[in-house]
């Protein structure tokens, strides 16, 4: 069933709960809301109108070039809200998100869902975005605990390093504190999955009329390439982030 516009737009209207709430409290983010909202609007509306566009283009050049736009500006935002030198971290960053995608996606496509032709833009976009948007929030996370930690453990760093361990070696711990806590965000989702959360794919597949049990087959697809793109990217980000802002002797190199 289609939802008219004129059904989204009363629909919105509830949106003056969290807005009531953030002036009961003065929490101080109605603005921010706002902003956010208007954004979020704005973005789905044009590329709802660019995607119809690109399925009915369906080119392979033209679908390259947008997942290479897609890991470009993910890389870039992981930097920024990572609050990083981009200019040491931009190239590791960037590399670990396509070893974390495109072995995953290239499964996925060729293996599981075969579409004609391969390159279809109905099936390549829409996944890597699912995959990618997933490895923002794990990326960040472990790229700020690893550099915190060369901060909050420096001392530790430092004694390791006194001791005759190898830049990487001290930094093991580090590495292995960021990725602990990276994943722990998504094992608790798979863990919870189907009995306290059912996951927003398989709702609207459901609400789309599939059956129930093939809506869960593509779930479970998704959350396990979504693990496995998560897990090469942020320890390949890591890893790289390592040999690029880490030199020989073990300095951290500070850059703007």
């Amino acid at each position: 069933m289609d939802i008219s516009w004129w059904q989204l737009a009363g629909f919105m209207i509830i949106l003056l709960i969290p807005f009531g709430i953030s002036r009961y409290f003065e929490l101080g983010l109605n603005r921010d809301m706002l902003h956010a909202i208007i954004r979020m609007l704005v973005q789905l509306i044009l590329v709802g109108v660019y995607l119809q566009y690109l399925f009915e283009l369906n080119s392979l050049t033209v679908n390259l070039l947008w997942l290479t736009l897609m890991l470009l500006i993910g890389a870039s935002a992981i930097i920024s809200k990572a609050k990083l030198s981009r200019r040491l971290l931009y190239l590791p960053v960037l590399i670990g998100l396509s070893l974390g995608l495109f072995p995953v996606l290239w499964l996925m496509i060729v293996y599981l869902l075969s579409p004609e032709p391969l390159y279809s833009a109905q099936y390549l976009i829409p996944t890597a975005g699912m995959l990618l948007g997933n490895c923002l929030s794990g990326n960040i996370v472990a790229l700020q605990r690893l550099f915190g930690a060369f901060e909050d453990r420096k001392a530790e760093y430092e004694g390791a390093l006194a001791l005759g361990a190898s830049s990487y070696q001290a930094s093991l711990p580090f590495i292995r504190t960021a990725m602990q806590q990276s994943f722990a965000p998504i094992l608790a989702s798979m863990a919870t999955t189907g009995l306290v959360t059912l996951p927003g794919m398989m709702t609207g597949q459901i609400l789309g009329g599939v059956a129930p049990l093939i809506a869960i087959k593509y779930q479970i697809v998704i959350l396990v390439a979504i693990f496995v793109t998560l897990t090469v990217s942020v320890s390949s980000s890591l890893l790289l982030s390592i040999n690029t802002a880490v030199t020989v002797n073990g300095r951290v190199k500070r850059a703007p």
